[in-house]
């Protein structure tokens, strides 16, 4: 049973109010309360009684997820705090003695923190600023080096609160599994793939093109890092604890990746013998998992911290108040995304019954789907500023789209043309939190760094697309990726050798 046309009216009433006000949770919330009205055939009351009934429904179904928001969230705070960021960053000033190796160790540092996006680009700009900074490396290269390893990171990674809301999603969804299905989806994630090796490129070759050029130019010949005079004179030096250790970094970002991993394979059945060990990432209860790995984090961390006095016992306690705080947006959007999907599905207006008869009773070119869905994708990441409300509203709508025969072997690469294209349009958004952050993490003028990585990114993404047709067209992803990344390189030969004709580049100042 379905509403008919009716039961697509709060995804398009989301959707739209989310491209025009730029806001998704006015925009969720009012999609919600239309679909409530919807299914209560116009009762106000009863549309209040049915938001909050399914959305407490959904909360208790997903809680584990807010919890383990709430302690990484806490752990974040307790690591800036104590002092382990900048420990790292001083030692890294000493060790690093090239250009290249400045970029690489900024790459490196920021795919291995992949738990969060905040905490990656907040942590990594601490910590590699005066290693950049001494190498001449523009403060624009530094904020895209950051935002280019931060979401195209935890957007792949399992172990990452993104892996966890993601897993949510595809499981409301009804695609699958919900880790499972995620981890089957990581080849498809082109954009992301494709930005990682993008990253690695720029930082080991002196690839200079589009207005990031003059940034760099004017960093390396001259030591103007910002290239701009507003910016430079904002600039202030950040305060940080004398007493942290490299090891108050990297002790707790080692805990809570292998406490998560271990926790997965425990809540999968990999230690009972009744599962595989790869089977249990497929099958364990990754939210509970996460919590668990987040705890163990918290624990290892009070050891590690109280007794050498890094923080006090009540600092301590008082950092994980601050980091839950932290975390209520992203609690209300993933409420907000559990519950229009609630009110969307079989159970309410049956959205999905009715967009699967459509598109199976149709003649619409399936083939097109990947592409079509990954620059729509982009396109609402870049109005609302948002790469978790772009894939909370648009996930549930693929589960409905893949429930046909006609689109079902369609699903792997539609899951992940969904989360490129939001990752990629939540890159080109100034708007974006992982943008501001970015900028904020490398103390970079925010509009220049939107402007420098504009072009970057939109490169990679015009060959997404390019592999998003070809999935559509041939199936699987080695292929559709090879011809993808060869288009890549391609262009960024191409646009390097016009760069470097247009404003060449004098490296004798570094040592490359």
């Amino acid at each position: 049973m379905h509403f008919g046309w009716l039961s697509i009216i709060p995804p398009i009433i989301a959707i739209v109010l989310a491209l025009a006000t730029k806001e998704v949770i006015s925009s969720l919330l009012i999609g919600i309360l239309a679909g409530a009205l919807i299914f209560t055939h116009g009762s106000p009351m009863s549309m209040i009684e049915t938001t909050f009934a399914v959305m407490g429904e959904r909360m208790a179904d997903n809680v584990n997820i807010l919890i383990f928001l709430g302690l990484l969230g806490a752990l974040v705070v307790i690591v800036t705090k104590g002092g382990g960021s900048a420990a790292y960053g001083n030692w890294a000033v000493k060790k690093i003695k090239t250009r290249r190796g400045a970029s690489l160790a900024t790459g490196i540092l920021g795919c291995i923190i992949f738990i969060d996006d905040y905490f990656n680009c907040l942590t990594v700009g601490t910590v590699m600023k005066p290693v950049t900074d001494k190498h001449r490396i523009s403060r624009a290269k530094l904020a895209y080096l950051l935002d280019a390893t931060a979401a195209p990171i935890c957007i792949i990674a399992p172990v990452s609160s993104w892996g966890a809301s993601v897993a949510g999603y595809i499981e409301e969804a009804n695609i699958g599994n919900g880790m499972g299905t995620f981890i089957k989806a990581v080849p498809f994630n082109m954009y992301a793939l494709l930005t990682i090796i993008m990253v690695v490129i720029v930082c080991t070759t002196k690839l200079q093109f589009g207005s990031m050029a003059k940034f760099e130019k004017n960093a390396i010949e001259k030591g103007d890092l910002f290239s701009n005079e507003a910016a430079a004179r904002e600039e202030t030096i950040d305060a940080y604890n004398k007493n942290g250790k490299v090891m108050d970094l990297i002790i707790p970002i080692l805990s809570l990746i292998v406490f998560s991993i271990l926790a997965m394979i425990y809540t999968g059945g990999g230690f009972s013998g009744e599962t595989g060990l790869f089977d249990s990432f497929g099958n364990c209860d990754s939210a509970f998992s996460l919590v668990l790995g987040s705890f163990g984090a918290l624990i290892v961390t009070a050891v590690l911290y109280v007794p050498r006095k890094i923080l006090s016992f009540k600092e301590f306690f008082n950092c994980i108040g601050e980091g839950v705080k932290s975390m209520v947006g992203a609690d209300i959007i993933l409420i907000l995304a559990w519950t229009i999907g609630g009110i969307c599905n079989s159970e309410h207006l049956g959205t999905g019954l009715y967009v699967g008869e459509i598109v199976s009773s149709g003649k619409f070119p399936v083939f097109i789907l990947p592409m079509l869905i990954f620059v729509v994708a982009g396109f609402l990441g870049f109005a609302t500023g948002t790469s978790w409300g772009t894939m909370a509203l648009l996930i549930p709508i693929a589960g409905t789209i893949c429930t046909s025969p006609q689109t079902s072997h369609l699903a792997l690469p539609i899951l992940g043309a969904i989360l490129g294209g939001a990752v990629y349009g939540d890159h080109i958004s100034p708007i974006s939190d992982t943008t501001i952050l970015s900028s904020t993490g490398a103390g970079c003028n925010h509009l220049d760094h939107v402007s420098t990585q504009l072009v970057y990114a939109t490169v990679v993404a015009s060959c997404s697309a390019v592999g998003y047709l070809l999935m559509g067209l041939i199936g699987g992803f080695a292929l559709p990726f090879a011809v993808a990344l060869g288009l890549m390189l391609l262009a960024l030969f191409i646009a390097n050798k016009k760069g470097y004709e247009k404003m060449p580049i004098d490296y004798s100042n570094v040592n490359h």
